[in-house]
């Protein structure tokens, strides 16, 4: 650890980088930023560089479950236990957009994607998703400029009867598809242990991918076709898609909780109780 940011008493339940612009290169001394949620409700701008605190903005009653920047970075977009997803401005500091979509059930993903003016029907430059513990899927076409923030779809997955509260099934987890546009990945708790790869375009399910259990999590390699699931039982499955025999990895001591792949997709990040691991995938 080279750099330490000042801590709180809350607890920060969730972070993100800033993105930076695509073909620009950092300048020198120019700060990198991350954005972490709090269970206070607060959002908090950090600058790595100065160590400091930037900006704290408060525009959640609840504690924060997720937290990302627009791919442009200009807006910070945030969801609460509650179910509440914000839309606040660094910049300013105001709070643009408040969704109740998803009210009454904690937020697990929000992720954002850059996308052609005018696909899939909406406009604006940007698509974004945001998934509750309750299996919904919501995806909306923005343009942060024109204030324009509009619902594309919503997805709504079926289960059998679980255990009671949601806090003891597994997370419900989405993600855009890097290699195949306008499609997304799901998993979660459901009728059967799969993951959904469902196309924005024909609104249907394109295929099924069958997992050994419930993941408890998901992400999807920007630079292949790969996705990488991590389940309660310590496992760790690296996918091919949209077919392919999987390769599965032991090494953590609990709950693979986090997985993470780096912008190259040649390193993956995976976290457990008391466990972070880097793994390096080598080219066949």
């Amino acid at each position: 650890v080279t750099r330490s940011v000042p801590i709180s008493l809350q607890s920060c339940q969730c972070l993100a980088w800033k993105p930076r612009p695509v073909g620009v290169w950092p300048r020198p001394g120019e700060s990198q930023h991350v954005v972490a949620g709090y269970s206070d409700g607060t959002v908090r701008v950090f600058s790595v560089s100065r160590t400091e605190m930037e900006l704290k903005m408060h525009p959640h009653a609840a504690a924060l479950t997720a937290v990302t920047y627009s791919t442009d970075g200009e807006m910070i977009l945030s969801g609460g236990k509650d179910g509440i997803v914000a839309v606040s401005s660094p910049r300013t500091g105001m709070t643009i957009h408040v969704l109740a979509d998803h009210k009454g059930s904690p937020i697990t993903v929000l992720q954002c994607t850059r996308k052609q003016y005018h696909e899939l029907g909406v406009e604006g430059g940007e698509l974004w998703l945001a998934a509750s513990s309750d299996r919904r899927v919501s995806v909306w076409g923005s343009d942060w400029l024109q204030d324009k923030c509009e619902l594309l779809d919503w997805l709504s997955f079926p289960a059998p009867a679980g255990p009671e509260g949601l806090d003891s099934l597994p997370p419900s987890l989405a993600a855009f598809c890097p290699w195949e546009h306008g499609v997304l990945v799901y998993v979660g708790f459901g009728l059967q242990k799969e993951a959904l790869f469902y196309s924005l375009r024909k609104k249907q399910v394109l295929r099924k991918i069958s997992l050994p259990a419930f993941a408890t999590s998901l992400s999807l390699s920007p630079a292949a076709p790969f996705m990488a699931l991590g389940f309660s039982d310590r496992l760790l499955r690296l996918q091919p898609c949209p077919a392919g025999t999987p390769q599965d990895y032991a090494g953590h001591d609990d709950t693979v909780h986090l997985c993470r792949f780096a912008p190259s997709g040649r390193r993956l990040l995976t976290a457990s109780h008391s466990a972070v691991l880097v793994w390096e995938r080598r080219a066949p």
